[in-house]
């Protein structure tokens, strides 16, 4: 089996953090948005295991990835209760049209 260099690992995980960061730029719908934040968690999860292959006695990125990944999961629910309160309240998902806390 060929090993894979760190760079193709460092490009995949741009290329998530592109998607990911584009997706919460640009997209308005609150579910939508939250799979583009954790688009950009795993790119960085991905950068996390692939800078730590330079230090193997120690499993500093695989534990912070594992870290990350647990935090990503209690956001995500967190963040899922709170559109369904907001979709309960107002109707909509929308993050446009929510402008209630504006005023």
């Amino acid at each position: 089996m060929q090993a894979v260099n760190s760079y193709m690992f460092l490009l995949v995980g741009a290329a998530l953090f592109s998607i990911g960061l584009a997706v919460v730029l640009l997209k308005r719908h609150a579910i939508v948005v939250l799979m583009g934040i954790e688009l950009m968690l795993n790119a960085v999860n991905i950068n996390l295991v692939a800078f730590s292959q330079y230090d193997p006695d120690r499993l500093q990125g695989q534990m912070l990835a594992l870290f990350v990944m647990v935090v990503a999961a209690a956001e995500s629910a967190v963040a899922l209760a709170i559109v369904l309160q907001v979709y309960c309240h107002f109707r909509t998902v929308q993050l446009d049209k929510l402008n209630e806390l504006k005023q």
